[in-house]
């Protein structure tokens, strides 16, 4: 593989419920990175921390040890400029209510070769960065709880797809997907054939017909869809393009909002049903207002998404 000249492993601000006894040691080398963790006086439970997806590589009283390569542990990819950045969390989570479940950010950034270019696209995981926000969107296995190991899915089953914003210097972000139609494109023409899934602002129009859903948030930062495979260009390449939106956990409204259609009882909002009202403009317009940037020290910041390709067969032809 072509040699890195790596720059400097960026350790972001741990969260408060982690140890001051803590210490964390990261080297970032062109293909893998080594994580130790040492807690000089804790009593936690060292088997219970991830690297991402992956499991500790050894453990003991009070150390534990990651040695991963980067195409491992649900590493995201970023370019932006001169750099290349992979980015993870390492995670604790615990039964035990002595000790509080935390998530720490772990960057590696190297200077990009001048001879590398990324793919066009990645099937499976699409990252995209704006400023200090990473948004990432993919496809996910049946219980959300890592990648897909195919992106091939018969006709009438469900297509599990999550989008999250790693926010490192910001505020606490809610994410929404915005808008999202399935094309047989890799990017959007005016010949190209769409199927729309989200439309009007957060409206799962899809729900209407089918048992495509919204799941339940784990996190604020995160938005989990269960698509139920459609009938669109069988058999042949489809990609799923999205407007991605962070936006202030407290500015819920009928333009930033996530709502999917339930059988009997009508349109509801996924983050608090009681307030489903808002969902009332998914069989008219949701009237858009002007996009304000946090750049500008106010509140949404958009990032279009592909995902793709996905292929979605029909066993019975």
């Amino acid at each position: 593989m072509m040699a890195f000249s790596w720059q400097i492993a960026l350790l972001l601000s741990l969260s408060a419920a982690v140890s001051v006894y803590a210490d964390m040691k990261l080297d970032c080398m062109p293909d893998f990175v080594r994580l130790v963790w040492t807690e000089s006086k804790s009593q936690a439970d060292l088997s219970l921390f991830r690297l991402g997806s992956c499991f500790p590589t050894s453990f003991s009283a009070r150390d534990v040890v990651f040695n991963v390569a980067f195409n491992e542990c649900n590493f995201r990819r970023m370019v932006t400029g001169d750099q290349l950045m992979y980015t993870n969390d390492l995670t604790y989570v615990s039964s035990d209510s002595r000790f509080v479940a935390y998530s720490h950010p772990v960057v590696c950034t190297f200077q990009r070769p001048d001879n590398w270019y990324p793919l066009l696209y990645e099937p499976v995981f699409t990252t995209y960065g704006f400023g200090d926000l990473v948004f990432h969107i993919g496809l996910m296995n049946d219980d959300f709880s890592g990648p897909a190991t195919s992106t091939v899915f018969p006709l009438g089953s469900m297509i599990p797809i999550m989008a999250s914003v790693a926010q490192r210097n910001h505020q606490p972000m809610l994410l929404f997907l915005e808008e999202c139609v399935a094309a047989n494109t890799l990017e959007l023409q005016p010949e190209s054939s769409i199927y729309p899934i989200i439309t009007n602002k957060g409206c799962l129009m899809d729900s209407t017909t089918s048992r495509s859903r919204f799941e339940p948030r784990q996190k604020t930062s995160e938005i989990r869809l269960s698509l139920q495979a459609f009938r669109f260009a069988l058999g042949e390449e489809v990609f799923i393009h999205c407007n991605l939106v962070a936006w202030e956990p407290n500015g819920l409204d009928d333009t930033k909002k996530a709502c999917h259609y339930v059988k009997k009882h009508g349109w509801q909002l996924l983050d608090n049903s009681a307030l489903s009202y808002m969902c009332d403009c998914c069989d008219s317009s949701c009237k858009s207002r002007r996009t304000r940037s946090i750049a500008t020290g106010k509140h949404e910041i958009l990032e279009k998404a592909v995902l793709g390709p996905l292929i979605i067969t029909d066993q019975n032809s």
